[in-house]
């Protein structure tokens, strides 16, 4: 199939629920301000264990998707996509920790055959680790991540991480990829839209957009009008979509 087939059954089947159980429990993340003269402030976020997967917890696949379809799939979900600091601090507090597995670079890295292939390559390193399904894991993908730069970006995919032994990422934050690439590295994790100040319920749309908590959740500070850059990406993405298809 092509591409644009592809993502679109990808779409169908994440909104159809079918979607394995362990992604179905979220783990607590904590974050804190940078500025060490901050006022106490605790941030929990709520992130899926690992990344988008369709299929059950006994036959399942992680799927590589462009972020307009990582985000009109999280929207309808109720989540969105986390920002690098948010990638940094589930490295840093996932359970277990996996090592990068690149496989060769060519045009075959946006196939299907690379995907399954790469996920298999995850699958035996869980087994080998004893990794639970259900254990907050990280170090498998490159994430999708939200970031300021796609304001003036609005036509491209921001990705970051794949996170080495050292806690250092492989790919720093980058949009230098079109709308339409995703390829067997990338990932989509899922992060609530409810996330927890100092132990209130608070939307985390509202405090990407108050600086003084936007420190703990952003290392670019605030971002301003982040519902209304998603609503742009999706635009589009659903524009360019359209086109290509003319």
């Amino acid at each position: 199939m092509s591409d644009d087939e592809r993502e679109s059954i990808i779409r169908r089947e994440l909104i159809a629920g079918n979607i394995p159980n362990f992604l179905r429990q979220l783990v607590p993340i904590q974050l804190r301000p940078q500025s060490v003269d901050a006022a106490r402030i605790d941030v929990i976020i709520c992130a899926a264990p690992d990344y988008l997967a369709i299929g059950s917890d006994e036959d399942y696949l992680l799927v590589p998707m462009r972020l307009g379809t990582a985000l009109l799939s999280a929207h309808d979900l109720g989540f969105t996509l986390p920002t690098p600091r948010m990638v940094d601090a589930i490295y840093a507090q996932a359970a277990a920790h996996l090592v990068p597995q690149p496989l060769p670079a060519g045009n075959e890295m946006r196939s299907t055959t690379y995907s399954v292939h790469h996920n298999a390559m995850v699958s035996e390193q869980r087994a080998t680790l004893g990794v639970e399904l259900g254990d907050l894991i990280a170090g498998d993908k490159k994430d999708l991540v939200l970031t300021n730069r796609l304001r003036s970006h609005l036509d491209r995919v921001a990705i970051y991480g794949w996170h080495s032994a050292n806690g250092r990422p492989i790919q720093p934050l980058s949009t230098v990829h079109g709308w339409r690439y995703a390829d067997y590295s990338h990932g989509a994790r899922l992060v609530s839209t409810d996330i927890f100040v100092n132990g209130q319920r608070q939307s985390i749309f509202r405090a990407l957009q108050d600086s003084r908590l936007a420190r703990a959740l952003s290392d670019e500070g605030a971002i301003a009008d982040l519902g209304g850059l998603i609503e742009a990406l999706e635009r589009r993405s659903q524009s360019l979509l359209t086109a290509a298809i003319r």
